[in-house]
C-alpha cells in the first residue's frame, strides 16, 4: 500500500491499513507495530514524537492519528462545483470528459440532469456543444455515445493534420534534394580573384592599344535577327 505522508485523507489510509491487518489476522500489537512503516514525511515526523508509552492500543493509535490529520478529511462536494470544471482552450474533448467523469465520482447522489447541466456548461464552443444545444440528451449513456463521436471526429482531424504535414515536410526536403539548374550552379562558383584594378578607359580604346601588339583577332561582323551580317550604308 502507499505511504501515508499527511497529505491527503487520513480515513482511506487507516481503513485500507486495517483491511490488510485484518486479512493477516495480525494481533493489536502486531497492528501497532506495523502501522508506521506505513507512514512516511509529516505523518512519521509525527508518530516520532509521540511520548514513550503513550500508545495503550491500536484503537488509541487510531484515534490520535484520525485526530492529528483530521484537517485533511474530504470536503463534501456538491452538484455546483460541476460548474468550476470547464474546458481549457487547446483541450481535447477527450481530455475534458475524462476531467469531468472524475468530477463526477466525487460527488454522492448526482442527478442525470445536475451531470447534463455540468458537462454543457463547461464546453468550449465546438460541434459537440452545438449537437447537445440542438438536440438536449435524454439520458447518460445518450451523452456519452454521442461525446464518443465527436471524440473520434477530433482524433480523425488530429491525424489527417499529421499525415498533411509529415507529407509536406517530406516535399521540401526533396525539392532541397532536386539538382540545381545550371545557372545557379554557375552562380555559385567560387571567384579566382577577390578584387579588381578598376578599368579608367573604354574598351575601345583599350583595343587599340593593343591590336598591334598581341596577335587579336578582329571582331565578327554584328549580325540581325534573321542571322544576316549587318551592312553599313
Amino acid at each position: 500500500m502507499d505511504l501515508y505522508d499527511g497529505t491527503t485523507n487520513p480515513k482511506h489510509h487507516l481503513s485500507n491499513f486495517k483491511s490488510r491487518m485484518y486479512l493477516a489476522d495480525a494481533s493489536d500489537a502486531t497492528r501497532c507495530k506495523a502501522f508506521p512503516t506505513t507512514i512516511t514525511k509529516a505523518a512519521m515526523k509525527w508518530f516520532d514524537s509521540l511520548p514513550s508509552r503513550s500508545v495503550t492500543s491500536f484503537d488509541d493509535l487510531s484515534r490520535k492519528f484520525l485526530m492529528q490529520f483530521s484537517i485533511q478529511n474530504d470536503k463534501v462536494k456538491h452538484a455546483q462545483s460541476l460548474l468550476e470544471v470547464k474546458q481549457e482552450v487547446g483541450e481535447p474533448l477527450r481530455d475534458y470528459m475524462e476531467r469531468f467523469n472524475k468530477a463526477c465520482l466525487e460527488i454522492q447522489d448526482l442527478s442525470t440532469e445536475a451531470v447534463i447541466m455540468g458537462l454543457v456548461n463547461g464546453l468550449r464552443e465546438c460541434p459537440f456543444s452545438q449537437s447537445i444545444s440542438e438536440r438536449h440528451p435524454t439520458s447518460l449513456n445518450d451523452v456519452q455515445e454521442r461525446a464518443k463521436k465527436y471524440i473520434n471526429m477530433e482524433k480523425n482531424a488530429r491525424l489527417r493534420e499529421s499525415s498533411w504535414r509529415s507529407g509536406h515536410s517530406h516535399s521540401s526536403k526533396e525539392k532541397e534534394r532536386e539538382p540545381k539548374k545550371k545557372e545557379e550552379v554557375g552562380l555559385e562558383r567560387p571567384r579566382r580573384y577577390h578584387s579588381y584594378t578598376p578599368l579608367r578607359v573604354s574598351l575601345v580604346d583599350v583595343y587599340r592599344k593593343i591590336c598591334h601588339i598581341e596577335r587579336l583577332p578582329p571582331p565578327g561582323p554584328i549580325k540581325n535577327k534573321g542571322g544576316e551580317p549587318w551592312r553599313l550604308l
